[in-house]
């Protein structure tokens, strides 16, 4: 097939059908079409894709689960989620043709964006673009809130993350570090539990995996006990830690990936400590925080400036390796935020 200039080629990343147990990449099927790049409705934007974000709430939407706060992929549908893209057709007048922008797209090469749909411009000068899918993004927003809004810190206070390298744990260590905290982190290898001690500012850490008694572990890590608690993973850890609680402590409940990609859900067996201890337990999701993202952005962006901010990130090039990425990211064999580079300009 001959193709005209505005024509190309635009591969797509689907999902076959729903998984309950552990995700494979053959749960992925990649496919690609050619597609004339126009716009055929007022206010839409065509962008292509710069970089896509893996997060592990996309993990529910494999599942086909209807009652969660986010509908379900379709199967056999392109999936779609949060990333970084330029603008490069509009029909609305709030975008330009070479924008960079953060956007919830489609897992493609290039996305029709529905009236420029939460859409927003970004600066490119202000970090590396692929921070705008991570740090910067919905990884750093929820890191905020969780910790500001939800956990309402106190300088001095202990605060323990899990999943302390991850997308979001990498930041509530440091957003702690430099609100006067003391800093415990846990993951699962020694080249996390370095990172984390050497170049994100936690007081200490510990490897989960080599802890064959994790309530003794957070006690020797917490020696003042746990005020504040980031949990990404729950299970064992969560029950761990609400042993370690200090009366009138806070749970933000940000995520429990450690539960994703199992048939079956983990019991909690110390529920009581939440009781005896006067513990607050609250779920959260960032979305109902969208009016702070000003004030998130101006504290992020003045950490970056003064550069008191690290991140680190792991690559995957091109969309044939984003299945791989995805379920790289749910087993914890990367370090930092998974991203998925479709293109670099």
């Amino acid at each position: 097939m001959t193709m005209t200039s505005n024509q190309v080629r635009n591969k797509q990343i689907k999902l076959k059908h729903y998984v309950l147990g552990k995700l494979e990449e053959s749960d992925f099927q990649i496919s690609s079409n050619e597609i004339t790049l126009e716009l055929n409705d007022n206010n839409d934007v065509l962008v292509k894709n710069l970089y896509l974000s893996c997060d592990p709430y996309m993990r529910h939407r494999m599942r086909g689960e209807t009652n969660s706060y986010i509908p379900p992929y379709q199967e056999g549908q392109v999936l779609d989620g949060y990333g970084v893209s330029k603008v490069v057709l509009s029909n609305n007048s709030s975008f330009k043709v070479g924008d960079c922008v953060s956007s919830w797209t489609r897992w493609e090469e290039y996305s029709v964006i529905p009236r420029g749909q939460r859409l927003k411009v970004i600066d490119p000068a202000l970090a590396p673009l692929s921070y705008h899918a991570g740090a910067l993004g919905m990884a750093g927003f929820t890191a905020y809130v969780g910790f500001f809004e939800v956990l309402k810190p106190k300088k001095g206070e202990t605060l323990f993350v899990s999943a302390a390298s991850g997308a979001v744990g990498q930041l509530v260590g440091q957003l702690a570090r430099d609100a006067g905290l003391y800093v415990v982190g846990s993951a699962g290898s020694q080249e996390k539990i370095d990172l984390l001690t050497n170049k994100l500012g936690y007081n200490a850490a510990f490897n989960y995996k080599e802890e064959p008694d994790l309530v003794a572990a957070v006690a020797k890590y917490c020696p003042q006990g746990v005020d504040k608690y980031f949990e990404n993973v729950g299970g064992k850890t969560l029950d761990a830690v609400l042993d370690n609680m200090n009366n009138f402590g806070r749970v933000a409940v940000c995520g429990l990936i450690s539960q994703y990609d199992q048939g079956g859900q983990d019991g909690v067996y110390n529920l009581k400590r939440i009781i005896n201890k006067r513990v607050t337990l609250q779920g959260f999701l960032q979305s109902d925080y969208l009016h702070l993202e000003p004030k998130f952005m101006d504290h992020m962006s003045k950490l970056i400036k003064a550069d008191k901010l690290v991140y680190f990130e792991d690559f995957a090039e091109g969309l044939d390796n984003a299945p791989n990425a995805f379920c790289r990211m749910m087993i914890g064999s990367k370090i930092g935020k998974q991203v998925i580079t479709v293109a670099k300009d």
